[in-house]
């Protein structure tokens, strides 16, 4: 069955060392990959995830050291959501308040518990308790499974209007509309994590400003090359310009920028995080794809040191 649904996210972020802290410990998701940005490999590219690394679990940052923080405008993600069991929406209060992590008081969003907060760097996340999700969590040092984060529930963006990104989520990304509420539109996809986008059309606002906190592109999920491709040839009969297949290592992928501003991508499934190390080895070393091994060791003096 194919899942339509989010791929991953990515962000960017300030120091690595405190990112993957945050993530990790705070929120007790699994380093799934440690390697650089292809495009600039003296930055990390940090991935975090579940247990496997399945697609829809994924969140994954760009480092910078002095990174400015950026602002959320029209045109980009303004949230990123978790899945967790809707039981443990007060253990996860109770983990945000030991933390000193602030966060919003609790409401319900499209009938579902949803707990707002930021990360280091002012990135809104927020935790959406959900009933009968049986996935098995990632038992971090302290975060144990019952409680774990399953994955990314969806994202909402921020948009002058929401007609003409909604017709590509609809008619090429293969998500239905699922409810409104106030100035909200759900969209659903089949994927049972990472199902969701919500649109939230603000016209007039400020446009976004790429930075420490912001969301750089959504990614969604294609089954296979030849998906990806009829999905490219969709919008490109829409007039969008898509880029040339990249290869990202774990996947491979297009890129566009839909009709409301938003960098997304489309991601193939394959080949995965286990295709240069075992699962039960996910982050712990430097991953370089082959054209960048012969610099290893130039890359390795420039990262900052982490774990």
């Amino acid at each position: 069955m194919v899942q339509a649904g989010l791929h991953h996210v990515t962000a960017f972020s300030g120091p690595a060392l405190r990112n993957l802290d945050f993530h990790t410990r705070v929120l007790g998701l699994r380093l799934v990959k440690k390697t650089v940005n292809f495009d600039d490999p003296g930055t990390y590219h940090l991935y975090y995830g579940d247990a496997a690394g399945r697609p829809g679990t994924i969140l994954t940052f760009f480092p910078v050291e002095r990174a400015a923080p950026g602002r959320v405008g029209v045109g980009e993600a303004q949230e990123t959501a978790f899945r967790i069991p809707r039981a443990s929406i007060g253990w996860w209060t109770h983990r945000l308040i030991e933390k000193g992590v602030a966060h919003e008081p609790l409401v319900q969003v499209f009938g579902a518990p949803t707990l707002r907060f930021r990360d280091p760097d002012g990135m809104l996340l927020a935790l959406v308790g959900v009933d009968g999700d049986d996935t098995a969590g990632w038992a971090s040092g302290e975060v144990p499974a019952e409680h774990a984060i399953r994955g990314l529930h969806g994202v909402t963006l921020l948009l002058d209007a929401a007609a003409p990104t909604a017709a590509i989520l609809t008619e090429v990304l293969g998500l239905a509309e699922a409810g409104r509420e106030g100035n909200l539109i759900r969209f659903a996809g089949s994927a049972a994590i990472g199902g969701f986008v919500t649109l939230r059309a603000v016209g007039g606002f400020l446009p976004g400003r790429p930075g420490a906190g912001s969301v750089h592109h959504i990614a969604f999920r294609a089954a296979d090359d030849a998906a990806q491709a009829a999905m490219g040839a969709a919008l490109a009969a829409r007039g969008l310009q898509v880029t040339e297949q990249r290869d990202r290592q774990y996947f491979r992928s297009i890129y566009f920028r839909e009709p409301g501003g938003v960098l997304f991508e489309i991601a193939t499934d394959a080949p995965g995080f286990a295709v240069d190390e075992p699962v039960e080895a996910l982050g712990q070393a430097l991953k370089l794809p082959a054209g960048l091994e012969p610099h290893r060791a130039a890359i390795e003096a420039v990262l900052p040191k982490v774990a």
